[in-house]
């Protein structure tokens, strides 16, 4: 089975930026689409940025078993669909997930051999400033995200591996270096699996 990881932090710390930079980098892997309950953002795709379903569609989802993780976040719901994840995976590909700590968790659970990676403000300052910059969230719906942020980063130290983004490149180097590594492993205990 192929590897897959876990890319988790703050809403505002710059994930979905990290893991499009990784992407181009290490053009092997591929992002798995998230479901959720949200309205899409101005230029965001059905299917392409996230798949996007009403409460009733995605609590449909959940009896159904349709879901690796699911977990509420800022009053939205969000979720990785287990066929999104079985379809690479089962077929070599390695896969990356870009989902809130509480999803991670789950996904710990699930599968304890995925590669979690937890995303880091270089300050609670920083994060606020790329969250209000952004420009797509009210100020109540900041505040809010910064809350939970906080409750977060305490959570930090139970991830395998933590990467400060401080400056873009530098913590796109630091990713990269760990995906090649596990590819790495994984590569290596797959030839020796068949010798």
């Amino acid at each position: 089975m192929a590897r897959v990881f876990v890319i988790t932090g703050p809403s505002g710390v710059g994930k979905g930026t990290l893991i499009r930079s990784l992407i181009a980098r290490v053009p092997e892997l591929e992002l798995s689409v998230s479901a959720t309950t949200r309205r899409p953002r101005p230029g965001e795709r059905d299917g392409v940025h996230y798949h996007f379903l009403s409460d009733a569609a995605f609590d449909a989802k959940v009896r159904e078993g349709a879901f690796v993780e699911h977990a509420a976040y800022s009053g939205r719901r969000y979720g990785t669909l287990r066929s999104e994840l079985e379809r690479r995976t089962a077929n070599g590909i390695p896969v990356v997930l870009e989902i809130e700590v509480q999803g991670a968790r789950q996904i710990r659970r699930a599968l304890p051999d995925a590669v979690q990676v937890f995303i880091v403000p270089p300050s609670t300052a920083a994060l606020q400033e790329r969250l209000v910059g952004r420009g797509t969230d009210a100020p109540e719906e900041v505040a809010r995200r910064l809350r939970v942020a906080e409750q977060e980063l305490t959570a930090r130290d139970e991830f395998q591996y933590q990467v400060v983004n401080d400056r873009l490149e530098d913590a796109v180097d630091a990713l990269e270096a760990i995906v090649r590594r596990e590819l790495g492993r994984c590569a290596s205990g797959a030839e020796g699996a068949g010798s």
